[in-house]
């Protein structure tokens, strides 16, 4: 049984839950006009409308799933979960080397689950700090977090 070394959540940015708040808003206005101006519905109108709705519902969805990441250090592996389907998980022996370093945009282009430029595979949530994990095989790997230091401290004592 792998005893749990570090848990950390860290949240999505200022940009991410204002995205949320805005389509919520936009959502809740769309099903008000429906109700303040009910006439009977075209089908051309209610296929827009569906579609509108479907469309705001669908971009609330991926702003939930994508609020936040969560890491978890065990004595075998270090696992990184950025919403339902993208998850990491790297064993602590293959790992080659842990270093602190920021993730800007000039890198990766944005926030989320994002490819640097550098060929480096990110989940980020802010362009601050972050840990550049180098695996033995395969590509770089960054994450977000508010504790850099203390994460790579506990990989290198392994």
């Amino acid at each position: 049984m792998e005893k749990t070394e570090y848990v950390e959540w860290i949240p999505a940015g200022r940009f991410i839950k204002g995205a949320k708040l805005t389509t919520t808003f936009l959502i809740i206005i769309v099903f008000a006009l429906l109700i303040v101006f009910v006439q009977p519905l075209d089908i051309e109108a209610f296929i827009g409308i569906g579609v509108s709705v479907s469309v705001l519902i669908f971009i609330l969805f991926l702003l939930v799933n994508f609020r936040g990441i969560t890491i978890k250090i065990d004595s075998e592996k270090v696992r990184v979960n950025y919403g339902l389907l993208n998850n990491k998980s790297i064993m602590l022996d293959e790992i080659d080397s842990c270093k602190p370093v920021k993730a800007p945009f000039s890198r990766f282009g944005g926030v989320g689950v994002r490819y640097g430029f550098d060929g480096s595979h990110a989940y980020t949530t802010s362009f601050g700090n972050a840990v550049e994990i180098k695996p033995k095989k395969g590509r770089v790997f960054v994450f977000s977090t508010n504790n850099p230091d203390k994460i790579c401290e506990i990989i290198s004592k392994k």
